[in-house]
């Protein structure tokens, strides 16, 4: 096969995976029409239709489908011989694409990066933070960073930080003003501080837990933001009930400046993964990644 036949099915393979022509060209380096027309010499070669496309989306024909299942294992196989040499050799290189929420990101991926970049310094780390679910094959990520209850079974799991805690706080200013909830119903009834669920857009419903009785509440109040970080600093001020991740807030229950509520119906849940799919083999800089998690965690 040609260099030019090779990388046509590359390019059709790669809309596929990224699912329009825009963030497949910017993969490749190329212009959209560029790569528009690289898929329309495919078809043409192959006189075969694989992408239906509208103005608004790009998906596989039928025929399209059974080629991108031929062909897709050969070609990641065939791109990671170079790396996979090297890896043999000792030298492990190649791009590692991560998708990850901006809580891991900042607090649990960005302190193990250092030493992992130092053992490893011709791998490149490619990350995108992303606070939706997303899935990590169809857009091309090797692997994703999420808490473990919203992993798809299917995939491979490895813990990254551990068992997290969700906390109910508000300034003692808000308590001497309004009270304290003392069940998660009366949430309804205080002034809470709310967010956006990033998939979705609607607002996040607390989630609660004491022995079998589990619970959502749906709770409103003076503000709903994106970025749930910028509450804790609201509460503070004594304008509402925030719920936040033990990390965000646990400076201020030390001082004083905020006061936990609700404690016994907010146990530890399961953290953050790294989570990746298991059906293909594993790239070199995806499992010296993986090593550098498990060996973080015996650590800890």
């Amino acid at each position: 096969m040609r260099g030019r036949d090779l990388f046509q099915l590359k390019a059709f393979c790669a809309v596929l995976e990224h699912g329009n022509f825009a963030r497949a060209a910017a993969h490749l380096g190329l212009s959209p029409s560029a790569l528009s027309q690289i898929v329309k010499d495919l078809e043409e070669r192959l006189d075969l239709r694989v992408l239906n496309r509208t103005t608004r989306s790009v998906a596989a024909t039928e025929a399209g489908r059974a080629l991108y299942d031929k062909i897709e294992p050969a070609l990641h196989l065939l791109e990671n011989v170079d790396t996979e040499v090297a890896a043999q050799a000792g030298r492990i290189s190649g791009t590692l694409r991560l998708n990850v929420s901006r809580v891991a990101a900042n607090i649990y991926l960005a302190p193990m990066l250092g030493g992992f970049l130092r053992d490893h310094p011709d791998v490149t780390v490619d990350i995108v933070t992303d606070d939706r679910l997303v899935d990590v094959v169809a857009d091309g990520f090797d692997a994703g960073i999420r808490l473990g209850e919203k992993l798809h079974q299917d995939m491979i799991a490895v813990p990254l930080s551990g068992d997290l805690t969700m906390k109910v706080v508000a300034s003692p200013a808000y308590i001497a003003r309004h009270g304290e909830p003392l069940h998660p119903n009366d949430l309804r009834r205080h002034r809470c501080l709310c967010y956006r669920n990033p998939s979705d857009r609607s607002p996040y419903r607390w989630e609660f837990e004491r022995g079998d009785d589990r619970r959502e509440v749906a709770v409103s109040g003076p503000i709903i933001v994106d970025e749930p970080a910028m509450l804790p600093r609201i509460a503070l001020e004594g304008i509402g009930i925030a719920y936040q991740f033990s990390h965000q807030v646990d400076r201020y229950l030390e001082t004083g400046d905020l006061v936990r509520l609700l404690t016994d119906w907010t146990p530890p849940f399961p953290g953050f993964f790294v989570y990746y799919p298991s059906r293909r083999q594993m790239a070199p800089a995806l499992r010296a990644f993986v090593d550098h998690v498990k060996r973080m965690q015996a650590r800890a």
